[in-house]
């Protein structure tokens, strides 16, 4: 397949179809924006606790949301080299913030010797199986996204393909070695009381006990600049899934506008900042707690989406290769290995979306177990609608779906599968 502007979009489109395109679509920025918009109630919380307990200033957590917000906005409609180079620089200081606490955690056990318990893979089906899996899932949002940045780099199938691996390989492990760390450094035990009690400074306490409060502090800075990093990396996603979507007119034309100096999805910067910034309000409004409400909620919202987006990729790798059986490749790539992916990936959707309420509070309204999880499935049934009403009534706008076309033809091939007929 190829790789655009629109990342699943467009795989989606070229497997299961043109309204199955727009469909995935409509996912995706429900799930990007969710988990984007969800992280300044996580940045304003940490960045509050910061600045109240070193220097004194208590300001609410929307004051310190709201900076982050404009920070990211307007960084947002600069040019791309720039955005690159400031992720590059924050995630390799971050990485050697946790390869500290690595050190840290495993040179001073609990109770003196390094236990492998938090290994154990039966510790993982327990109560809140549900939580587990859709924060640890919320955690790799975004895998995917080199292949936004595909018209953006010389050698787009060598290099995304690569970039990808890498950093599903990568993070997997990193994440992997620094939870067993966090297990050693508590106690496998004594993990998930300490985490409670202390949240985020479970791991800055450790650092400051064995470390030093200086290196402590350094890494919770560091800790705030990842949470700015990650809002600015799922920003740029969102503003190019909507220039993707505006180019091919699926969504208003205005969202493809760039901008003059720096050719950067500007029109989709902007609305994503204001989306952000009008669901930011809302919580404020009605009092809800930045982490436990904002960041928990959407946070959930988003990995049901993404689930179900690489369901629906899946599917479409079959999809794919049965339309064009000329293409030589072995029948693991062309079928088995989809196939399977498909199968066991709706299966995490299935527990996901069944153990949803185990990330919420208690006391919370039990409407929200299926409400949050089901504002993804009113996404996709939407882009569906969409998608058939843009084949009946825009048929040159419905055949340049997915293919990055900026100006869209009837002569182009209708290329159907499933959801376009």
């Amino acid at each position: 397949m190829a790789q655009k502007e629109g990342a699943f979009y467009s795989y989606i489109a070229g497997g299961l179809g043109r309204a199955g395109g727009v469909s995935g679509s409509f996912i995706a920025l429900a799930a990007y924006n969710a988990i984007q918009i969800g992280l300044y109630g996580l940045f304003g919380a940490v960045v509050g606790d910061f600045m109240t307990t070193k220097f004194g200033v208590e300001q609410p957590w929307w004051v310190w949301a709201l900076s982050g917000l404009l920070v990211v906005g307007i960084l947002g409609i600069l040019q791309v080299d720039l955005n690159a180079t400031v992720l590059a620089v924050l995630l390799l200081l971050e990485c050697l913030a946790v390869v500290v606490f690595d050190v840290v955690s495993f040179g001073n056990p609990a109770g003196g010797s390094i236990s492998f318990a938090g290994l154990d893979p039966g510790n993982l089906f327990a109560a809140g199986l549900g939580a587990v899996l859709a924060l640890g899932i919320a955690c790799f949002t975004g895998f995917e996204s080199g292949a936004i940045y595909s018209e953006e780099v010389r050698d787009p199938r060598r290099t995304v393909a690569r970039a990808t691996y890498i950093a599903v390989a990568f993070t997997g492990g990193f994440y992997a070695l620094s939870a067993w760390a966090l297990t050693v450094a508590t106690g496998p035990e004594n993990a998930q009381t300490a985490s409670i009690e202390a949240g985020p400074g479970v791991v800055f306490g450790t650092l400051a006990e064995h470390a030093g409060t200086t290196i402590s502090d350094v890494a919770y800075l560091l800790f705030v600049t990842s949470v700015l990093a990650a809002l600015l990396s799922f920003h740029n996603g969102v503003a190019r899934y909507l220039f993707a979507l505006g180019r091919e007119r699926v969504l208003p034309a205005y969202l493809s506008r760039t901008g003059v100096r720096t050719g950067a999805p500007a029109a989709g910067s902007l609305t994503q900042s204001v989306l952000a910034l009008g669901v930011v309000v809302a919580f404020v409004l009605a009092d809800r707690h930045p982490v436990v409400d904002l960041f928990t909620w959407l946070s959930g919202v988003s990995a049901v989406g993404v689930v179900l987006l690489m369901t629906l990729t899946s599917a479409a790798v079959v999809g794919f290769f049965r339309r064009r059986p000329e293409v030589e490749v072995n029948t693991w790539q062309r079928l088995v290995a989809p196939v399977l992916a498909t199968v066991l990936l709706f299966a995490v959707l299935v527990v996901l979306v069944v153990n949803f309420d185990a990330l919420l509070a208690p006391g919370s309204p039990r409407y929200l177990a299926w409400l949050l999880p089901g504002v993804t499935l009113v996404a996709g049934s939407a882009g569906l609608a969409w998608g058939l009403i843009l084949r009946a009534n825009r048929p040159a706008v419905y055949a340049a779906v997915g293919r990055g076309v900026v100006e869209p033809t009837s002569t182009q091939e209708e290329t159907p599968l499933t959801l376009s007929r």
